[in-house]
């Protein structure tokens, strides 16, 4: 039984999380550069057992597409060459930004540290897998 492996995917920062072998908590993982996110997604599988990558799908608040979305959907035809026999499912992230950023601010952390991008990103991917994990259960 393998882990999930949730993308907030970005065109600077992809952020990651990962949830446990029993798909019932996410936990944060990293954000890392996108320049060398397919290294990391390699490694990253095997060394925790993933079975399965849950990748966030922005659209605009009416449903419609938008330049970003035809981004991930690029990057998923990516990963399911890179992964071919790995199941990638596509996950609405709208609000999973807003809910991170409100996370960290109320998590009590300095102005200086909630600003930190890369945090967000972490966050945003860790909301994603575990709204993703409790569809599922």
């Amino acid at each position: 039984m393998g882990k999930i492996l949730a993308i907030d995917y970005g065109k600077k920062r992809t952020g990651l999380a990962l949830s446990d072998e029993m798909k019932i908590f996410a936990f944060g993982h990293s954000t890392v550069d996108t320049t060398i996110l397919q290294t990391t997604l390699k490694s990253l599988v095997v060394k925790e057992n993933i079975s399965t990558i849950v990748l966030g799908e922005p659209k605009r608040l009416n449903n419609e597409i938008s330049e970003t979305t035809e981004m991930v959907y690029r990057f998923k035809k990516e990963l399911e060459s890179w992964f071919p026999e790995m199941p990638i499912v596509l996950v609405d992230e709208r609000y999973t930004s807003k809910m991170a950023q409100q996370s960290i601010i109320q998590s009590g952390l300095k102005k200086k540290d909630r600003q930190n991008k890369a945090l967000v990103d972490t966050v945003s991917a860790t909301i994603l897998l575990q709204n993703y994990l409790e569809q599922i259960s």
